[in-house]
């Protein structure tokens, strides 16, 4: 028998998640915190500190601050200067791009055309094998004139070259850099690489002799600490500074508490979402999708799962995307309305259930609640949702393999520039050429998707992207629940400390102790 939970005790369910370390006294510090040393935790290593190979979020975030892209993004991600001061686009397929000059690596070289150059003929002449040369293909070559014009010239017009060319992307490596680059990073960036133990820690300094604004902070340690409960022990004490989206809802209240730390909170542009095989012969029926996504009350789920710390979602896109769209079809609360759509794709309930769907999830906490709470949700309309929790690694093959009905994960990062469309949703990125892992398949949306790829007027983009997401939102091969905050804990000595949507790690090139 589905056991059922009402929300007061669902809410008490999630408040005593921390209680133990509510209850834990005051910690003192082994030994003064270093003034020169900032400590920050992160949750894992990251797998690749060379910026044409890591794509996990770690590797990503600190080889921005270690080396520098060819454009920035600003608050609306749109494209903005960085080490090419200014660009051109004279036809669809030329792009031209002027570097800053007095740039130098942190081997006192100086940075010119020729490793930009490089840094992209490597991933394309797959000299370094990476997952990111995909992400170049529409390149045909690039030309270095001259120390500071660099020309990419393309197979056929790709509107989303820039993006693939800015802040997180992928940084400029010096020219002839092989995968020793990935023990021993050398980039042009704000901060220098010092050392990397696996599950231990990653050590930056201050680059004195950096082309733009200097950081304030000498020395950056990151600290891998897995376990949530150490994390936040280690701020309590006075052993770490800084945690950002590294602690539960309900953690993140108690550390407020704390009168040597503060709480930062910024809307971010983390996407949690549900995701359907669209291979199944229940779930194929789009009724069927549209009926789940009117049977989940996403209220509670903020409120109480996440404390309020998330915002609800209408599109992949955030809404500080210049190509988001809000005018779509959305899916508020209405279990009456979802149980007239089970009707109508010819399922009644029969003793209460109308069919049983599988949900795949992983063992952390925050996955098995929400499974617990949609379990309840669903069975409100008919649905009996069984729950299948695997170890993230088992959990993750299965779905990029196909083998689920029903799932949850999250975008981080990937879903801040339209281009994520092709990626998930165009019918020829079935796995292994993409991630459209429910197999999902609208000739209409494929048309936009390559409109979109090819047309350089903003303004134009958005209109096509404007219509992919009406279609989307109509067909619901994804249920976007949330767009999750950034949340920043840090030590009250640490200041001047800002948040972008992105939740990246550039607050440490503005940050100040005291």
């Amino acid at each position: 028998m589905l056991k059922m939970f009402p929300r007061k005790r669902l809410r008490l369910i999630l408040l005593l998640t921390v209680i133990g370390m509510l209850l834990l006294t005051s910690l003192s510090c082994s030994h003064a915190p270093d003034p020169n040393t900032l400590v920050m935790i992160i949750e894992s290593s990251p797998t690749n500190l060379d910026p044409r190979v890591g794509i996990d979020a770690q590797s990503e975030r600190i080889d921005s601050l270690i080396f520098d892209d060819l454009l920035d993004r600003d608050e609306h991600l749109n494209m903005k200067p960085a080490l090419a001061e200014s660009w051109e686009i004279p036809n669809p397929l030329t792009y031209i791009f002027h570097l800053h000059h007095g740039v130098y690596f942190h081997n006192g070289r100086p940075l010119t055309s020729r490793d930009v150059k490089w840094t992209f003929d490597s991933l394309m002449q797959h000299k370094i094998i990476s997952t990111k040369s995909d992400v170049y293909k529409y390149v045909d070559h690039i030309d270095a004139p001259d120390d500071y014009t660099v020309i990419f010239h393309l197979k056929e017009p790709f509107a989303a070259l820039l993006w693939n060319l800015s802040d997180g992307a992928i940084g400029i490596v010096p020219y002839g850099s092989g995968s020793e680059i990935t023990a021993h990073p050398i980039g042009s960036g704000p901060f220098r690489f010092v050392r990397a133990h696996q599950d231990q820690d990653v050590v930056i300094e201050r680059n004195d002799h950096y082309w733009g604004a200097e950081p304030k902070i000498q020395r950056v340690r990151f600290a891998v600490v897995p376990d949530p409960t150490t994390r936040a022990l280690e701020l309590r004490k006075g052993s770490a500074d800084v945690g950002i989206n590294a602690f539960a809802p309900d953690t993140v209240l108690a550390l407020q508490k704390q009168p040597t730390l503060q709480v930062l909170r910024a809307p971010g542009t983390e996407l949690q979402y549900l995701a359907f095989n669209l291979s199944d012969p229940v779930l194929k029926d789009v009724r069927v999708r549209q009926a789940i996504a009117y049977a989940i009350d996403r209220g509670p789920l903020i409120k109480y799962l996440w404390r309020d710390y998330a915002r609800p979602a209408a599109s992949v896109l955030p809404p500080e995307s210049w190509a988001y769209n809000d005018q779509v079809q959305k899916y508020n609360y209405d279990p009456e309305r979802a149980r007239q759509l089970l009707d109508a794709a010819g399922y009644p309930a029969m003793n209460g259930v109308r069919f049983h769907i599988v949900m795949k999830t992983a063992t952390e906490e925050t996955g098995r609640l929400l499974a617990a709470v949609l379990q309840q949700q669903l069975h409100a309309v008919g649905i009996a949702l069984d729950i299948r929790s695997f170890e993230f690694a088992t959990f993750f093959s299965d779905v990029t393999h196909g083998e689920f009905q029903f799932y949850s994960l999250r975008w981080v990062g990937g879903n801040e520039d339209p281009d994520i469309f092709e990626y998930v949703f165009d019918s020829q990125r079935f796995p292994p050429h993409g991630v459209n892992r429910g197999h999902f398949a609208n000739a209409r949306v494929d048309e936009l998707i390559a409109e979109g790829r090819q047309e350089l007027d903003q303004n134009k983009r958005k209109q096509i992207y404007a219509e992919l997401q009406q279609i989307l939102a109509q067909q619901e091969p994804y249920i976007n629940l949330w767009y999750l905050d950034n949340v920043l804990v840090a030590s009250k000595r640490v200041t001047n400390l800002t948040l972008n949507p992105a939740g990246s790690y550039d607050f440490l090139k503005t940050a100040e102790i005291h």
